[in-house]
């Protein structure tokens, strides 16, 4: 099993996109785990550490971000430091045991429902649990070394880490008079980019009302979802909000989805309901909902590409229907909605991730642009910046040979007539891709 599948990596790409870890991972990572594993087996507890901590961390442009650091104190105690998202999980390790927490709020700010919802979250945890000191509310992690091995504590520190970056954004957006505390390791975003994120999520709410609109009088309800759930994966995947909008934005998700019994033109109003409150949202409280951070862990578990290409068989049945029957205005949404969907509900491999990121941007390429991307489509004449987007995709696939020898471009199969041909091409290939390992 290859651990690059946990891992995500971008082609050197300026800011965030998605819930992964928009960095890349060591070269060295497949290599650095295998040393580490036989260090452990030799009973160098410290080196075996050192080594599975240096598989972890990540780099952009060739420099690490320092998302995992430590020390090594007289060779007999290591202090680490690991960053995920708001979360900074701090730790020391000996010969004997591992020992490791996250700050994740003041005891005295913990009022009676957040002191229930901490104690509830105990029973869903695997290794770690929460606790209360004398000043904090913190999440920890106790392990023994009398038998190790990477295997056996990349899971237990995964946990620690998702969990109290998640717990300390839901608390943030639930518990509104809980301050977080160890958050000095978040940056924020420029106001530039603040304000044009802010002017991209009303311009897409805006367009979306509008295609609503538009849409037949009689059986649209299927169609409003479409228009609605992709304009809700955009904002997620592009924008990338976090605390309250995106606690709000994933529960609704959620609930759509697992709402079974409930008609889909109530869920619909649930969707514009949300979509209403985000568009009256003023550009403060929108700012107060991002920042820019380290990751070294990320939250979906690995998916089988299989269930993949089910999903993007049926939504192409599902475009065809709307062909054949003549509501054609839906066809690009839906075509849109399929990339963002796998990429928010699927654990990609790293090189089909970077795949599906190079459709997004053809897709959505007035918004790259406005971020400073070379553009890849103009929308407007309908024209397709061919040579840069072959050469994209050639130069993913080709960096990932070395893991997937029977990964072969497709570049020179698409088909750029218009971008709804070109997306259904670029489903079709990306279904063929063959992602067996070494």
């Amino acid at each position: 099993m290859s651990w690059l599948n946990f891992f995500q990596t971008t082609q050197q790409q300026k800011h965030a996109f998605g819930r992964g870890i928009n960095a890349n991972i060591s070269p060295d990572e497949e290599k650095l785990f295998i040393a580490s594993y036989e260090a452990f087996e030799r009973g160098e507890i410290l080196e075996g550490y050192a080594l599975f901590f240096d598989s972890l961390i990540n780099f952009r442009d060739d420099i690490s971000n320092e998302n995992i650091t430590y020390t090594i104190e007289d060779a007999k105690k290591m202090h680490f430091v690991i960053f995920q998202g708001c979360a900074r999980v701090s730790g020391v390790i000996t010969e004997q045991n591992l020992y490791a927490e996250s700050i994740i709020c003041k005891k005295s700010d913990a009022n009676v429902a957040l002191k229930r919802y901490i104690l509830e979250r105990n029973y869903q945890l695997t290794y770690a649990n929460y606790f209360a000191n004398d000043e904090h509310i913190m999440i920890k992690l106790y392990h023994d070394n009398k038998t190790m091995s990477p295997q056996k504590v990349f899971f237990p520190l995964r946990e620690i880490a998702l969990n109290a970056d998640y717990d300390k954004e839901h608390i943030v957006s639930e518990f509104e008079s809980c301050v977080l505390q160890d958050t000095a390791h978040t940056t924020p975003l420029s106001e530039d980019e603040l304000r044009l994120k802010y002017e991209y999520l009303l311009e897409q709410i805006e367009l979306t009302e509008q295609k609503v609109l538009t849409l037949p009088s009689n059986d649209n309800a299927s169609m409003q979802s479409f228009l609605y759930l992709k304009l809700l994966f955009s904002i997620d995947y592009l924008l990338v909000p976090k605390y309250k909008i995106y606690q709000r934005l994933s529960k609704t998700i959620l609930e759509y989805f697992s709402a079974e019994s409930m008609p889909i033109e109530a869920k619909n109003e649930e969707l514009k309901r949300y979509t209403q409150k985000l568009k009256n949202l003023s550009f403060e409280e929108f700012s107060a909902n991002f920042y820019d951070a380290k990751y070294t862990f990320n939250q979906t578990e690995k998916s089988s590409f299989g269930d993949v290409e089910n999903f993007i068989s049926e939504s192409i049945t599902k475009i065809r229907w709307y062909k054949n029957n003549r509501y054609t205005q839906i066809i690009p949404t839906i075509y849109k909605y399929m990339a963002f969907y796998i990429l928010y509900n699927f654990g990609l491999n790293p090189a089909a991730k970077e795949l599906l990121h190079t459709l997004v941007e053809v897709q959505n390429s007035a918004f790259f642009t406005s971020l400073g991307y070379t553009p890849l489509y103009d929308e407007a004449n309908n024209s397709f910046s061919k040579r840069a987007i072959i050469n994209k995709l050639d130069e993913i696939v080709e960096s990932y040979q070395p893991n997937y020898p029977s990964l072969v471009s497709f570049a020179s199969e698409l088909n750029f007539n218009s971008l709804n041909e070109f997306s259904h091409s670029f489903y079709l290939q990306f279904q063929t891709l063959n992602f067996e390992e070494i």
